[in-house]
C-alpha cells in the first residue's frame, strides 16, 4: 500500500479543518503536510500560523497523495472538471466528503482515470473521537484511506447506498446527541447545578455511556438494566421521558433529517 506523505482539503470549513486537526493531534502528520484550500482563503489564516499549508487548489493536488473533497455538493462537479489533468497525474486518490454526490459522478466528471473514494466522517475526527463511514470499489484505496482515518477514531467500510444513512446518524448524529445532552444539562440546572457544572457533568456522563458500549459490545438496554433498580428513581425518570416520547422523537428525528438529504443538491 502506498505510504501516504501528504493530504490535501479543498473546501477547508468546519469538516475539512476538524479532520485537518485531528490528522495532525492523532495522526500526527506534519501541518506543512496538510495543504488547505477554500475560497475565502482569509478564513485560513489561524490554521497558516499552526504551520498548516495553505494553497491553491491546482497547487494542492499536484502536491499531495490524498485529495479529500469537501466542497458542497453543487460545487463539486465544478472543482473536479476545473482541476481535470491535474487530478490524473501521479496515481492519486480522490476522497470525496460531499453527501449529495454518488461514485459514479466521480468517476465520470474524472474520466474514470482517478480512484475515487467517498466517505462520512463527523466533526468529532479533531478530537480523535469520530466516526467515519467509508466507501468504494477498490480494496487498496479503501485501505489506505482507513489507515488514514482510523487514529482519528473509528471507521467502517459500508456499501454506498448506505451513504445517505451515515451521514445522518454520524454527521447529523452529532448534533443529535448534543442536543441531548443541552437537553440533559438544562434538567441539572433545574435540580441545582449551575450551568458549566451542569454541562460538564452530561457531557462527562455521556461520554461514558458511549464507552460503555463501545467497551463491552452490550445492547443498551443490557447497561441500562445494571442501573435500575424495582421502584427507583431510574426507572421512573425513564418511564417518564419515554410517556412524553422521548424514543420516539428520537427516531422521528433521524428519518425525517433523512428523507430531506435527497433535496441536498
Amino acid at each position: 500500500m502506498k505510504r501516504i506523505k501528504k493530504v490535501g482539503i479543498i473546501g477547508a470549513g468546519n469538516i475539512g479543518c476538524a479532520i485537518a486537526k485531528g490528522l495532525v493531534n492523532y495522526k500526527k502528520m506534519n501541518p506543512s503536510d496538510i495543504f488547505l484550500s477554500r475560497r475565502k482563503r482569509d478564513l485560513l489564516a489561524d490554521h497558516k500560523k499552526h504551520g498548516f499549508t495553505i494553497s491553491d487548489n491546482h497547487t494542492l493536488v499536484s502536491e499531495c497523495d490524498i485529495i479529500l473533497l469537501a466542497v458542497l455538493p453543487g460545487q463539486a462537479k465544478e472543482v473536479i472538471l476545473e482541476l481535470g489533468a491535474s487530478l490524473k497525474k501521479g496515481n492519486k486518490t480522490l476522497v470525496s466528503v460531499v453527501s449529495a454526490v454518488s461514485l459514479e459522478e466521480l468517476e465520470e466528471w474524472t474520466d474514470r482515470e482517478v480512484t475515487v473514494v467517498r466517505i462520512m466522517p463527523n466533526t468529532a475526527a479533531e478530537y480523535g473521537a469520530g466516526m467515519t463511514c467509508i466507501a468504494g470499489e477498490q480494496d487498496e484505496a479503501i485501505a489506505q484511506v482507513q489507515e488514514l482515518f482510523e487514529p482519528l477514531g473509528q471507521t467502517m467500510v459500508i456499501k454506498e447506498q448506505l451513504m445517505p444513512a451515515a451521514t445522518i446518524l454520524a454527521a447529523c448524529g452529532i448534533a443529535f446527541f448534543l442536543r441531548f445532552i443541552r437537553a440533559v444539562s438544562q434538567g441539572g440546572i433545574q435540580i441545582g447545578f449551575h450551568a458549566e457544572e451542569a454541562g460538564k457533568i452530561a457531557a462527562q456522563t455521556a461520554r461514558g455511556a458511549a464507552e460503555l458500549l463501545l467497551q463491552t459490545d452490550h445492547h443498551p438496554e443490557t447497561e441500562i438494566d445494571r442501573v435500575t433498580t424495582p421502584m427507583g428513581c431510574t426507572i421512573s425518570g425513564l418511564n417518564e421521558m419515554e410517556h412524553f416520547g422521548l424514543s420516539s422523537a428520537m427516531i422521528k428525528g433521524i428519518v425525517k433529517s433523512f428523507s430531506e438529504i435527497s433535496d441536498l443538491k
